[in-house]
């Protein structure tokens, strides 16, 4: 008999690494349709918020994750953005960097009394020890990335520590967007697929059309 995952009557709270997201999906060859993932979860249980983590950068008369942004704060996500900071590497060049990691453990601790049941949408192994702390609350932790990527985009620690994993590509046919889906709001853009560190390269970004 199958391991049952969820119950009708649970809390649910969904934190999304959006740029460790977009990498894991974009892995497997399909973009998200951020309508229809919050539908899923939300038919499992009691949803209460959906968080979803993303650096932006300023001072661009453009930005082509803003349209996602936009459209997921009208659309039923709590947004969480900072700016990006640039830095010069050891070689001389210049980078973009965004991390969300603290952000994100901090508002998972935070609604971890409010919540019987975590989705954490990444697989940064950095995670290992938030899990396990929200776990000690008496929070059961569901973590959605793939191992099915080459290589895998979730870290086995993290994986281990997770009361339950969900494989992204088995997600693929109820959360991948239509290419005649389009939103009426705005376009879908997305970020740069990161790295762990969530490495942001905004000329590396790309945007579905209206």
């Amino acid at each position: 008999m199958a391991r049952k995952i969820f119950y009708q009557q649970e809390r649910l709270a969904m934190f999304i690494d959006g740029a460790n997201l977009y990498a894991a999906a974009r892995s497997l060859g399909f973009d998200i349709d951020y309508k229809r993932l919050l539908e899923l979860f939300a038919a499992e249980g009691r949803l209460i918020r959906a968080f979803y983590y993303t650096a932006l950068v300023e001072d661009q008369e453009y930005s082509p994750i803003r349209p996602l942004v936009d459209w997921l704060d009208y659309n039923g996500y709590t947004m969480v953005t900072k700016p990006t900071k640039e830095f010069t590497d050891a070689s001389g060049r210049r980078k973009i960097k965004g991390n969300m990691d603290i952000e994100l453990a901090i508002d998972v601790m935070e609604m971890a009394d409010h919540v019987d049941h975590i989705l954490l949408f990444s697989g940064d192994g950095d995670f290992r020890r938030l899990v396990e702390a929200v776990q000690r609350k008496g929070v059961r932790v569901t973590v959605i990335s793939t191992v099915r990527s080459t290589p895998p985009m979730v870290a086995d620690e993290l994986r281990r520590q997770a009361d339950n994993f969900l494989e992204l590509q088995d997600l693929a046919n109820s959360i991948q967007r239509s290419h005649s889906n389009r939103y009426q709001q705005s376009p879908l853009a997305h970020e740069h697929p990161g790295t762990d560190d969530h490495a942001v390269q905004p000329d590396h970004h790309t945007e579905q059309g209206e």
